[in-house]
């Protein structure tokens, strides 16, 4: 019956035994098959090969693949129409994959993970987790979640952002605490900036901090659109104090005293991201739950900043590319006025325009994917800040090209939530996000040149 909509086979699929037992962890997976439409993969289309990319990162491709597609993705559509928040029994699943240390393992936790025997996909060795690792699970999840954005942030936005303050600046005794039962999946954090009176602004938050004689803490504040706030457990928050600076702070949720509480924010995408309005009236924070020093809370808001932007760029560019996937089956399929849809050649230019600019980020990203490699985290911050802001205004432009290119190719069905056009219905309502989250496209535009003029601003002008 459904004969003619059969665009192919995956490539050595009738060789492929369904009854093999699944390899163990550690063991070597294969590596991913190349797919054969043209530029659905990064790696595999014609980049056939690549001076980045080692037997260590496609093995960690396949392990992390399998996870999404065997685990996530045949349950995301179900979620993201639902708005159904993360489960404690899928957060259990991604704690035991290392999916969730995977978020962190940049951080120089190898002993951490190893005192608690939490293993990376496919035997990756923390010491040997670079960014190019990080790039390979960005793209993995995102794709894992069959264009459901909203799942995506839910599953991982918030622990992502929410983490690794507490990894970087917390004590010993914090992240044992903390930060390991969240690797673990056993409990959930979120990072708690934003506000409605302070979004790219960070300076302007309004949540008070006040010092009591103890040694503790007294929050008060509203927190807004913060990602993963419906499910965390804890929160990683910026205040504000009157005489000693900005602090960062770990609040625990309160429900039953109501000193901290959350309620959801509806947005354009799925609920299911678990975007949340907190507020924190007298919460009561322990001494020992400062994070970092006191005064530092700004620039340890800011020390994460370039990665998230550089992650935020990996996993958009990808669900760019899930797009394009999307439309070039459906225009191999779909027949018009006689004759496939490809053979318009105002689809194979919209076509042409979409690959182009997703292939020219891509390209970009691994270039500085590559030197962060070589970096130091001092060094990225002073010399790729600029780069990573710019690339980031670059992929959200990008985005806005594919998605309207998309609802053309799709017509109707791009803007019903149903049948093959789901995922363009879905980016179509989505891809602003990354536009406005972690700093908004005119900012990133404005950083970006404002960071090349303090590296020429005693040059001479030539005309």
């Amino acid at each position: 019956r459904y004969a003619r909509l059969q665009v192919g086979i995956l490539a050595k699929e009738d060789l492929v035994d369904k009854k093999a037992a699944k390899p163990k962890r550690g063991e070597r997976v294969q590596e991913v098959d190349v797919v054969a439409l043209p530029y659905a993969e990064a790696m595999g289309s014609w980049r056939r090969h690549s001076p980045y990319y080692t037997e260590s990162h496609h093995r960690f491709r396949a392990a992390v693949r399998e996870f999404m597609d065997t685990e996530i993705k045949p349950n995301c559509k179900a979620w993201d129409d639902s708005g159904e928040l993360p489960s404690r029994d899928i957060d259990k699943k991604m704690g035991e994959a290392g999916i969730f240390a995977c978020l962190v393992a940049n951080e120089g936790i190898g002993d951490l993970l190893r005192a608690h025997g939490i293993e990376l996909p496919g035997g990756v060795r923390p010491e040997e987790f670079d960014a190019f690792h990080g790039l390979i699970f960005s793209e993995e999840c995102r794709r894992g979640v069959d264009g459901c954005y909203g799942v995506s942030d839910g599953l991982f936005g918030g622990m992502a952002i929410g983490l690794p303050p507490l990894l970087k600046f917390g004590t010993r005794d914090l992240i044992e605490r903390y930060a390991v039962p969240c690797i673990k999946g056993e409990k959930r954090i979120c990072l708690a900036i934003s506000e409605p009176y302070a979004g790219s602004d960070v300076a302007q938050i309004r949540t008070s901090a006040s010092p009591l004689q103890d040694g503790a803490w007294q929050v008060s504040g509203v927190k807004k659109w913060i990602t993963g706030g419906m499910v965390a457990d804890f929160f990683t928050t910026l205040a504000r104090t009157e005489a000693h600076g900005p602090v960062m702070l770990l609040v625990e949720r309160d429900d039953d005293k109501g000193s901290v509480t959350t309620k959801p924010i509806k947005t354009s995408y799925s609920a299911a991201a678990a975007t949340a309005y907190v507020t924190m009236h007298n919460a009561h924070v322990p001494a020992e739950r400062l994070i970092g020093k006191v005064g530092m809370g700004f620039y340890q808001t800011m020390a994460n900043f370039n990665y998230e932007r550089w992650g935020m760029i990996c996993s958009g560019n990808r669900h760019s590319r899930l797009v394009f996937e999307e439309c070039m089956k459906w225009a191999l399929q779909r027949k018009v006025f006689g004759k496939p849809l490809i053979q318009q050649a105002v689809i194979r230019y919209k076509l042409a325009e979409m690959a182009a600019a997703v292939e020219t980020v891509h390209s970009m990203l691994e270039d500085l994917t590559y030197q962060m490699t070589k970096m130091t985290e001092h060094e990225v911050n002073t010399h790729l800040a600029g780069p990573i802001a710019l690339l980031k205004y670059k992929q959200t432009r990008v985005a806005t090209i594919v998605s309207d290119n998309a609802c053309q190719i799709f017509g109707g069905r791009a803007i019903t939530g149903t049948g093959m056009g789901y995922v363009v219905e879905k980016f179509q309502r989505s891809f602003k996000f990354q536009a406005i989250l972690g700093g908004s496209e005119e900012i990133m535009a404005d950083f970006a040149i404002r960071q090349a003029m303090r590296k020429v601003q005693d040059m001479p002008a030539r005309l």
